[in-house]
């Protein structure tokens, strides 16, 4: 097989940050022609309901059905699903389930609770925190299962406190995933439903006679569904419009080349589309990394979408220094960051922009997919410059509390009025001044 064709560039070469604005290119826009699709068939769910989501599920699925009902999940079947995989799959599922459960929880205690005080007038402000009735999540099905995508968007949902966790997952040809529904069975879905893409993520959020109005719809899926979730966003919340997954890796040259060679794998095998970089000072170290990709490569089932992911959007990348490689990542701002060195906490301090930070050369990506605690579901193409992983505050909402005494009515009417008078509101600023005097 031949070397992979893999960019190496240099940090201190003039047409670097052109090559890097290159580099990250990824444009979110959706083929007009996905769009222009997506608009039908959320508009005539939105009309016929229940009629529209079995025509489309018959139609892309291969799935008939003569009801949507027919097309939902007892909590049975997902027991048994649960009962009939593998006891290491059964023990698998259920020990990343309360590592996930126990961050999202120890998440709810830091930034979760409602708070108050009163000022020195008796004046009462302060916060109500509480959870959403009813998510949406959407799972991906048909080319492959994600059980983790389940535990994911699932259990920070109940952590939050919320009433209903509403899952859909196509299932093309009727073809279920076990491990998918033991998940659902494990996270405490309440409904779920075998049917998936734009007309799903419309069902959700406009409901059916069948499918239940939610308040927010999380998960990932391929275009149409990102194109659904954008055209629904305002009749219902959405998590975020995901882009190819990513991974950086800082490397100070000391963590075994095959291994970092396998983390840009793992990011690689998700698309052609996906992107794995490596940042590193050390020349001698990026050419041991090249030849631990064109060694290993020949070994992985999906060494094609990996040879297409490195050789499309993939770097090795030549830095002065450490400390330059970490400029370069905050510039990235990626999904996923590995700080593969010895001394990673020297590091982390200089690191701004991150979905998600992987410390030190033991910490493979994989682990935090997985079961080491935290959110799987991060921002990618570089909105971790404002964006934040899916947690338990994505699954709740905020109220102001606000209880004005007689003393702060008479401190505070004065201001407002003043403001209210120069917005030209008179209405604004009369009543606050009745407050001013004894009715």
């Amino acid at each position: 097989m031949t070397a992979v064709a893999i960019r190496h560039l240099r940090s201190d070469a003039p047409e670097f940050d052109e090559q890097l604005r290159r580099l990250q290119h990824w444009s979110a826009e959706t083929d007009a022609a996905i769009e222009q699709r997506v608009a039908e068939i959320v508009d005539d769910v939105r009309r016929r309901g229940d009629a529209a989501v079995l025509d489309y599920t018959a139609r892309f699925d291969a799935l008939p059905a003569a009801s949507v009902e027919a097309l939902q999940l007892t909590r049975d079947e997902l027991k048994q699903a649960f009962d009939t995989i593998t006891p290491a799959q059964r023990d698998a599922l259920q020990a990343a389930a309360a590592r996930v459960r126990a961050f999202h929880e120890r998440q709810l205690e830091a930034c979760g609770r409602s708070w108050h005080y009163r000022d020195e007038d008796g004046t009462l402000l302060g916060q109500k925190v509480t959870p959403l009735d009813r998510v949406g999540i959407y799972v991906p099905g048909g080319k492959a299962a994600y059980p983790s995508s389940v535990l994911m968007n699932a259990l920070p949902a109940q952590v939050a406190g919320v009433g209903e966790i509403v899952m859909v997952v196509p299932t093309p040809r009727g073809e279920k995933n076990a491990l998918v529904l033991a998940a659902a069975y494990v996270a405490g879905v309440t409904r779920a439903y075998t049917i998936g893409g734009a007309q799903a993520v419309a069902a959700l959020a406009y409901g059916t006679a069948a499918v239940p109005r939610v308040d927010k719809i999380t998960g990932p899926g391929n275009a149409y569904v990102a194109s659904a979730k954008r055209r629904v966003f305002g009749q219902v919340g959405i998590d975020m419009i995901a882009g190819p997954s990513e991974i950086l890796v800082l490397a100070d040259g000391g963590t075994p080349a095959d291994w970092v060679a396998m983390d840009l794998f793992s990011q690689a095998e998700h698309d052609e589309l996906a992107q794995s970089i490596l940042l590193c000072p050390d020349a001698g170290y990026i050419a041991d990394v090249q030849a631990a990709i064109d060694r290993l490569l020949p070994e992985m089932p999906r060494r094609d979408v990996i040879r297409a992911s490195l050789e499309g959007r993939g770097a090795l990348v030549l830095t002065r220094s450490m400390e330059e490689a970490c400029e370069i990542s905050n510039r990235i701002a990626p999904e996923h960051l590995e700080v593969s060195a010895s001394e990673p906490g020297r590091w982390e301090p200089l690191l701004h922009h991150a979905g998600a930070i992987f410390l030190g050369a033991y910490t493979s990506e994989s682990l935090g997919d997985y079961c080491a605690g935290p959110n799987h579901v991060l921002p990618t193409s570089g909105t971790a410059r404002f964006s934040s992983p899916l947690g338990v505050y994505d699954f709740q909402k905020r109220s102001s509390l606000i209880e004005v005494s007689e003393a702060g009515a008479h401190k505070l009417g004065p201001i407002a009025a003043e403001l209210a008078y120069g917005e030209g509101l008179q209405a604004h600023a009369r009543a606050a001044e009745m407050r001013l005097r004894k009715p």
